[in-house]
């Protein structure tokens, strides 16, 4: 049996670990990534941790096929360099090279987020299809575009920027610069900001009790706790953010017509509370919605195990 070792590689954190031929992760391993050393003292930890994750699961360096790193920033699968990570430091750097001096194997090299979509598709909520869009909703907004199995990241492996398309001409400041991206509206930062505005508006909300009186409190679950509690404030602020939502995918569905949308992220877990509404207002802004036709919209699975096992399984991507 062989056997694949997937690193997703964060500006906080390494984690590793070892995937079997079952798409399962057998031993995983974490270390502190120490962002903005020099790349060669970070790929010494991340080979470290790699043997960590293999001791764990009991298999040998002898018996890995290969291994996959998922990273922040723009990468170039064929040569294996991250052209900048901004958050790591990183700038050129020849992240797979240094890794195959170290552990000896061939290293593919991927996008974060096209790794975890990899991983939703090869082993969790979209397995068993070959065209999918995962979104993650987070501080800010991911995603990886999947096209007949293969991770689309246009001419020049930059492309897949989901948070940074255009929504609203002239809108709310985005943190990269331009004003009315997807991210400004649909991220949890977007939420959590949402959200103060309408307690600000609403003092006797349920909101203002659940946050302990403090904005600085409120997080992405501030709005929906209330709403179940029958706060007709916090209502009003998810139904703001999933119409923005539902605006957006509508959009990515019209342009993909993918078999699936991968919703993930923290707020993903709010499971059909939030996809039943997302469904019932994307649909209708959606070309050729039959039912039986239709994209599907799906809470992601794995968690933060779908970079590991996206970035283990990067090798089948080039019909290793």
């Amino acid at each position: 049996m062989g056997y694949y070792i997937g690193i997703d590689l964060g500006g906080t954190n390494i984690a590793a670990g070892v995937v079997d031929e079952a798409f399962q992760i057998i031993g995983k391993a974490s270390a502190p990534t120490g962002a903005f050393r020099p790349a060669e003292q970070i790929a010494d930890d991340m080979a470290a941790t790699a043997r960590q994750a293999l001791e764990k699961a009991g298999v040998s360096i002898e018996q890995v096929e290969w291994v996959g790193i998922g990273t922040p920033g723009n990468v170039n699968p064929t040569t294996g360099i991250v052209g900048s990570a901004y958050n790591l430091g990183f700038q050129d750097t020849p992240l797979a090279a240094l890794l195959e001096e170290r552990l000896g194997k061939k290293v593919f090299l991927e996008n974060d987020a096209n790794a975890a979509a990899y991983g939703e598709l090869m082993s969790g909520a979209a397995k068993g299809l070959s065209t999918t869009i995962m979104v993650t909703l987070g501080t800010g907004v991911g995603g990886g575009i999947i096209i007949d199995g293969k991770i689309q990241s246009g001419f020049n492996y930059k492309g897949g920027e989901l948070g940074h398309v255009g929504m609203v001409y002239q809108g709310v400041p985005c943190t990269c610069g331009r004003r009315g991206c997807i991210e400004s509206y649909c991220s949890v930062s977007a939420l959590i900001r949402i959200t103060r505005e309408a307690m600000q508006l609403n003092m006797k909300s349920k909101m203002w009790e659940l946050a302990e009186n403090s904005l600085d409190k409120v997080n992405g679950r501030t709005a929906f706790d209330a709403m179940r509690e029958g706060d007709s404030a916090a209502k009003a602020v998810v139904d703001q953010y999933i119409d923005y939502l539902a605006f957006a995918i509508s959009g990515l569905i019209n342009a993909f017509q993918p078999q699936a949308i991968v919703i993930g992220g923290g707020i993903s877990k709010e499971g059909e509370t939030l996809l039943g509404p997302l469904r019932e207002r994307s649909y209708p802004q959606t070309f050729h919605h039959e039912p039986d036709r239709c994209t599907k919209m799906i809470q992601a699975v794995l968690g933060n195990d779908a970079g590991i096992i996206g970035a283990a399984l990067l090798g089948k991507q080039f019909d290793c």
